[in-house]
């Protein structure tokens, strides 16, 4: 079920009416927004990301392209849910993609996800392959050759994810386009869960036939004070891109010089690298 809830102009910039509408499945509901011209894409969130944080990268690719983004449950907002698992995200996704099928779009949507989204989006593409045009994935979606978060981990993630929680609960104010709902414990889970979904990631990889193209960072971790540990994730980030290449060979990959939050801090080298791959699909333009 959807509620057409408001929409407004954004000529300025080019860009045809902005609509605003609601996506009520499984007790949660979800806001979508969707503006500007061209070929169709939907931009799917990760773990801890509002469609509001992604603003600028959004923007710029409504310059060229009709672009659809949502908050995941638990996420700006959306509504809270009982619990956060990587099926009930996966299926907040397949709930605007089922929206967007009901709206009737000139051709199907190129779907780009970021971090979970990535990961999201590959799933949704390998169960439904002839609903999209192709798959960009940004830093996520990784067929990890060993599982990111060892047991000698779980005290530092757990620590980093509490940290993390009371620093958001500090700068994103409750009922905001930015506030993210889960606790320490949801995303420690989630990630666990990830980390298990992405030993077994090249089988969907294999499903696909639609293009798809790789953004990632060439350190993912960044570099902190726990060189060491981050040493390791970085090398583990770059062996599973390897390892899905090896596999892969059609899979295009663009590494930026970045740790994890390059769709904050690259985005426009990040929206040119979608642009480029939107061209050599061919079909619609502005």
């Amino acid at each position: 079920m959807t509620t057409q809830t408001n929409a407004s102009e954004d000529a300025g910039r080019g860009h045809r009416t902005m609509r605003h509408f609601t996506v009520h499945h499984d007790d949660v509901t979800l806001p979508v927004s969707r503006g500007g011209r061209g070929r169709p894409l939907v931009l799917c969130p990760g773990l801890s990301v509002t469609r509001s944080d992604l603003h600028e990268l959004t923007g710029l690719l409504r310059r060229d392209h009709d672009v659809v983004t949502f908050d995941l449950r638990g996420h700006g907002l959306a509504s809270a849910a009982d619990r956060y698992s990587f099926d009930g995200f996966l299926s907040d996704l397949g709930a605007v993609m089922a929206e967007l099928g009901r709206l009737q779009l000139p051709s199907p949507p190129v779907l780009v996800g970021y971090s979970l989204g990535a990961d999201l989006a590959l799933h949704y593409a390998s169960e439904h392959p002839d609903a999209i045009a192709g798959l960009v994935l940004i830093d996520g979606a990784n067929p990890l050759p060993e599982p990111f978060i060892t047991d000698a981990d779980l005290p530092l993630f757990r620590a980093m994810w509490e940290d993390q929680v009371t620093r958001q609960q500090t700068g994103r104010a409750n009922g905001t386009a930015r506030q993210v709902l889960l606790t320490a414990q949801d995303i420690l889970g989630l990630n666990l869960e990830i980390d298990a979904v992405r030993s077994v990631i090249l089988d969907r990889y294999r499903k696909i036939d639609r293009p798809i193209s790789m953004i990632m960072s060439t350190s993912m971790a960044g570099d902190s004070a726990e060189a060491e540990r981050a040493s390791r994730y970085n090398r583990l980030w770059r062996d599973g891109i390897a390892r899905l290449v090896r596999d892969r060979p059609q899979i295009s990959t663009a590494w930026l010089e970045a740790d994890h939050r390059l769709v904050f801090t690259h985005a426009p080298e990040i929206a040119e690298i979608i642009r480029s791959a939107c061209r050599r699909l061919g079909g619609p333009t502005p």
